[in-house]
């Protein structure tokens, strides 16, 4: 996984804490100064409030450790600080806890694991571990191989903006895994997926091309534009 992906979970975990919790001005202090790049003072003001048990501040401060952000990079530090959060319920950390048990990274590698982690942060509606719960279910790691739960986590990331969960989702319809196989769906997801900067998922959409018909090209792109106007839900 690459970092600028991660970057971007760190505003969900900042979103998605601010929603269940109210902030305090200690955290306030610590955020802001994450915000402005004082990796060093965000530590300062964040640790203690991870010490006293704030799930958000040890998410933060696992989140430092991971990148080495005013600390030494510590990949089993931010496993500590990951898990202290997730073993509270905090969704954003469990989906990082899964990441580290899905590449090792602080951890011993262990997909059934991650999937656990990422199974519990799913169902709080975390788009990026639905989708990495759908790649579980595909390869069979850590649960039993399930293309049809496989699609249902790929579906639910997908509907909340995915790309890659929408090129997923247009490889099983292209291929009839976990769904009867569809090439008009799969052109749709395809097209959404690449509308999305999903490359991979282009290059898929323009080889469909070849297997439609002028009249099954024009329902899909179609269906593409009605998706795109329901944001993806119900697709």
């Amino acid at each position: 996984m690459t970092t600028p992906i991660k970057t971007l979970l760190l505003a969900v975990v900042l979103l998605f804490g601010s929603s269940q919790v109210g902030y305090t001005q200690d955290f306030a202090k610590g955020f802001e100064a994450f915000e402005r790049s004082d990796y060093a003072a965000a530590l300062k003001e964040l640790r203690p409030l991870a010490e006293q048990g704030d799930a958000r501040a040890q998410t933060l401060v696992g989140f430092l450790y991971e990148y080495g952000k005013g600390v030494t990079q510590d990949h089993k530090e931010a496993a500590k600080w990951y898990r202290l959060a997730a073993e509270q319920g905090y969704a954003m950390a469990q989906f990082n806890l899964g990441i580290m048990y899905e590449y090792g990274q602080g951890v011993t590698q262990d997909y059934k694991e991650a999937a656990k982690w990422y199974r519990l942060a799913a169902e709080q509606g975390v788009e990026r571990a639905q989708y990495h719960l759908g790649n579980m279910y595909r390869n069979g790691h850590g649960v039993t191989q399930d293309n049809k739960e496989a699609v249902k986590w790929y579906r639910l990331a997908a509907e909340q903006g995915v790309a890659e969960a929408q090129g997923n989702l247009g490889a099983s319809y292209s291929y009839g895994r976990g769904v009867i196989q569809d090439k008009v769906y799969a052109h749709m997801w395809y097209n959404i997926a690449a509308s999305n900067g999903n490359e991979v998922a282009k290059e898929n959409r323009d080889l469909v091309v070849e297997e439609l018909t002028p009249s099954q090209l024009e329902e899909a792109t179609r269906l593409a534009r009605e998706c795109v106007k329901k944001e993806y839900k119900g697709c």
